[in-house]
């Protein structure tokens, strides 16, 4: 016969357990832990501070990875869009004709457009390809390995503010930083989003993330 006591611990009585050591008796005892939601981390009752913190490391990790790619699963698993929209706003702010005057760059909109039409058509041409990534964890890793094409407007926008003029020079020292750059993103891209592709598919899915980064590659070296 089988009896549950208080404590959880399992006794068990009859004849045919009566050539059992006490001590084996004994030992079959236990207790059952069940975790509570008080045990459980809950973060509605935590201070806004904490929350914007742990955010912001977050989102400062998922840069490192693009700075230093390797293991894309923190991106592709914990994917957020604070990152792209961060990286979007500063390319635009940048790229924009400054002090209100159109001078030739494109308008702050248009950016905002090109980068999020442009991620969603690359994303929607992975999915008919049959790639693994959901629809938000794409345009995550799209978003944030623009980050190094934005560093390079950034290095840009410096040196033209610094007194290096527009000229042969200008142009050639704005086409390597772009370069590195495109070359950079596309390599961080490539490392993230080459394990989810289709085998069978690799060449045509990666063929629309290089256009889509070439092009903002152009608009960055041909900013005025």
């Amino acid at each position: 016969h089988y009896y549950i006591t208080n404590n959880l611990s399992v006794e068990m009585s009859g004849p045919e357990y009566t050539s059992l050591p006490a001590t084996d008796i004994d030992n079959i005892s236990g207790d059952i832990f069940v975790p509570t939601i008080e045990q459980d981390s809950n973060t509605l009752d935590e201070p806004i501070s904490a929350t914007l913190m742990r955010d912001i490391k977050a989102v400062g990790s998922k840069f490192y990875h693009v700075i230093i790619p390797r293991d894309g699963s923190l991106l592709l698993n914990d994917w957020d869009l604070w990152g792209p929209l961060i990286i979007c706003t500063v390319l635009a702010i940048i790229l924009h004709g400054h002090s209100g005057k159109h001078d030739g760059g494109p308008e702050f909109a248009q950016v905002f457009v090109i980068i999020w039409v442009g991620a969603g058509v690359v994303t929607l041409n992975s999915k008919l390809l049959d790639g693994k990534l959901s629809f938000f964890q794409s345009i995550c890793v799209l978003g944030y390995c623009v980050f190094p094409l934005a560093v390079g407007a950034v290095l840009i926008k410096l040196f033209s503010l610094f007194g290096l003029k527009k000229g042969l020079a200008a142009f050639i020292v704005d086409f390597i930083i772009v370069t590195l750059a495109f070359v950079w993103s596309m390599f961080a891209a490539v490392c993230f989003l080459k394990p989810t592709n289709n085998p069978g598919k690799k060449i045509i899915s990666t063929y629309p993330v290089g256009l889509f980064y070439f092009v903002i590659a152009w608009i960055v070296v041909s900013q005025p």
